[in-house]
């Protein structure tokens, strides 16, 4: 069984591919000059996908024709080349463009998760009885279209994050804001630094307040924890393994591409029509 449905992975192959610069089919530095063919990226790429959903290690998702080291060579170059922020950035495009993002109503929220292994992006859990855990900080558009993502330690608070979340997002957007824009953050937010950081940015703030119950005043930032939801539903990132942390980006960008083009054939089912338009919401 396929890790994504086809309606969804080729869409997201087509426009990673072309960010890709071309490869030769036999190694060009080899002394003579016949080296063994080099595997096609989109095998690679389709393993990786598969480490993404299910999580498993690229010993277990290898196969005869990619080998675990050989994912491991290609994922560290498209990470190197920011190939996931770029991809990330095309799919929000194509989003804003047919379907368009709602950013009068922004929200951000950090979720934690499991890294076992350590790394770069590892930190002393504090819901996790003190295990190794990642925290990621994502800022959503008024539907949860992910807008940026930055990824820290889990120890880390996430009013800190704020700024770096808003500069994770791509520099065509935020040349773009509209001239009113409000934010919707939780009670972790309420506090003079996240306040003194958006009248920077120009932006209105509507903050939970502490010590009043949260069903109370939740306001317009659920979407938010919805994405949080739709990223914790694959593999990699709710228990990371990896310890480089561009290599955590890559995963974190490549996730957030394929929830937004989720949303991008969903939305556009019912006001497109293109030959290979999937029939029902549960894409196949």
């Amino acid at each position: 069984m396929p890790a994504l449905p086809s309606s969804l992975l080729e869409p997201v192959w087509v426009q990673f591919d072309a960010l890709l610069s071309e490869r030769p089919e036999f190694d060009p530095t080899h002394p003579l000059g016949c080296h063994r063919r080099q595997i096609p990226n989109r095998v690679v790429f389709e393993h990786v996908v598969a480490a993404l959903v299910h999580g498993s290690g690229y010993e277990r998702v290898a196969t005869s024709s990619c080998s675990d080291r050989t994912i491991r060579r290609r994922l560290r170059l498209w990470a190197e080349a920011g190939v996931g922020e770029q991809l990330h950035e095309l799919a929000l495009d194509a989003y804003d463009r047919m379907i368009g993002l709602d950013l009068t109503d922004v929200s951000a929220d950090g979720a934690i998760t499991k890294a076992p292994c350590g790394g770069e992006r590892a930190g002393r859990s504090p819901v996790d009885r003190g295990k190794g855990g990642m925290k990621r900080s994502t800022g959503v558009d008024g539907y949860g279209i992910p807008l940026g993502i930055t990824g820290a330690t889990a120890n880390r608070h996430d009013s800190p994050l704020l700024r770096d979340t808003f500069e994770a997002c791509s520099a065509q957007l935020r040349r773009h804001w509209p001239e009113r824009v409000t934010v919707h953050l939780d009670r972790g937010y309420d506090n003079n630094r996240t306040r003194d950081l958006l009248d920077e940015l120009g932006f209105d703030a509507e903050i939970a307040r502490k010590g009043v119950p949260a069903p109370i005043q939740i306001g317009k930032r659920w979407v938010v924890k919805r994405t949080n939801s739709w990223m914790n539903g694959f593999g990699k990132i709710r228990r990371c393994t990896d310890r480089a942390a561009q290599i955590i980006d890559f995963y974190l960008y490549l996730a957030a591409t394929i929830v937004t083009v989720r949303q991008l054939i969903q939305r556009a089912r019912t006001l497109y029509r293109w030959h290979t338009r999937p029939t029902t919401r549960r894409l196949k």
